[in-house]
Parts: structure tokens; sequence; C-alpha cells
């Protein structure tokens, strides 16, 4: 009987640990439907905010720094970013190179995306004005970093069957990441579209029409901290 026990304490304790590394790279809910099914639908979602934050000038400062520094680095600031983005119920999509992705509004569908995203947005720059300002003292190298934010449809789901992940596609991440290099260091700078939902909640100058990579000109306005 003891055995048995044992044998069962110890299964279920792998089960758990097995359920919590799947919470780590996938949303919950896409991860139930994974474990029942054995496969996740991709689905649709007419609503998301899409957030990109880019490190600026990241390949001079990392010329400067030993591979460890620059690592050390980056998981302070991403670290402090999956806790910001924790708080407003923010999915964290991926990170690439220097690059952070996350985005509102899935995989459950919400009206306080837009809302969410710029608040968080807004905390990841006064997160890196505090730790510039830290490091300045130090005299060490300065990281600042630009943020866009876009609102739009985009289709989401699983792709890979090893080292798989959770991802979004469509136009929405593009124009993203286009509001993003075409802002400014300790900026959130944020489109027309995302602007519409969320003007009145925050003080936003507009910056006119700018040029984006691809699309044309866009509408584009700077959150300004309350």
């Amino acid at each position: 009987m003891v055995v048995v026990y044992r044998q069962r304490n110890k299964i279920n304790k792998a089960r758990k640990r097995s359920d919590e590394l799947l919470l780590n790279i996938l949303p919950a809910e896409v991860a139930e439907e994974l474990k029942e099914k054995g496969s996740a639908d991709a689905k649709q979602f007419n609503e998301v905010t899409v957030m990109f934050t880019d490190f600026k000038g990241f390949t001079q400062i990392s010329e400067k720094l030993t591979p460890t520094e620059l690592v050390a680095e980056i998981h302070t600031c991403f670290k402090a970013f999956d806790h910001i983005i924790g708080k407003y119920n923010i999915e964290k999509i991926k990170t690439i190179g220097d690059a952070y992705m996350a985005a509102g509004g899935l995989p459950v569908a919400n009206s306080t995306n837009a809302t969410d995203v710029v608040n968080a947005a807004i905390e990841i720059q006064q997160f890196m004005q505090q730790h510039l300002q830290q490091r300045r003292n130090e005299n060490k190298e300065l990281f600042e970093i630009r943020i866009g934010v876009h609102t739009g449809p985009v289709v989401a789901g699983i792709v890979g069957v090893k080292k798989f992940a959770y991802d979004i596609w469509g136009d929405t991440v593009n124009i993203a990441s286009r509001m993003e290099s075409s802002g400014e260091a300790g900026k959130v700078n944020i489109s027309g579209s995302t602007y519409e939902l969320v003007k009145g909640k925050f003080n936003c100058t507009h910056r006119g029409k700018i040029q984006a990579k691809n699309k044309g000109e866009v509408d584009m306005y700077f959150v300004e901290p309350g």
C-alpha cells in the first residue's frame, strides 16, 4: 500500500511539473486544448493589440559588452517586462534577439486590450527610465527602447511539433512592428486604430501621417506619461 502511494505521489508530482512547464510555454486555454485533443486549432481574433519593443543601437552596444554582461542585461529587462505584462493580462508571444513581442485580447477576447497594452507599454518605459538612470550612475552602457503598438485582427495558433510555440500572424503584426521602428527611444508610439480605442484615457500627441516601411503613410501618436 505504501509503495502504491509513493508511486502515485511520484506520478502526480511529475504531472504537475509537466503542466507547469506547458503553462510556461503556452497560454492556459491553449495548453488545456492541447492536452485534451492533442492539438490546438488556429483562431481568428478581430481585435488584438500587439506591442513590440526594441533596444536602440543594440548592435553597437553589444560590441562593448561581454556575452555574459549582454545576456544578463537582456534578462533583467525582459524579466521586468514579463512581470509588467502579467499585471495587465497580456500574453507574451516571443522574443527575437533584443526584440520583445506581446499581445492583449487573446487567447480570450476582451474589450480592454488596447488600454491594457498601452498601460503596460507606459510602465515598461518607466522601468527603463529608472534602469537607465541606474546604469548611468554606474557608468555602464545605456539601454533605451522604442515601443510600438497597433490594434487589429490576427490569427493565433501553435506552430511546429518540436519546441512548438504559440504565435500570431497578420498585417496587424507587421504594422505594430512598423510602429516600433518608426518611434523614438523612450516613447510609446501607437497607431491611429489604437488611438481611437484609448483616446480620452491617455494624453496623446498626434505626430501626423508618418511614412512606415511598406505600409505608406500611417497616423501615429505618442502617448505621453500622465
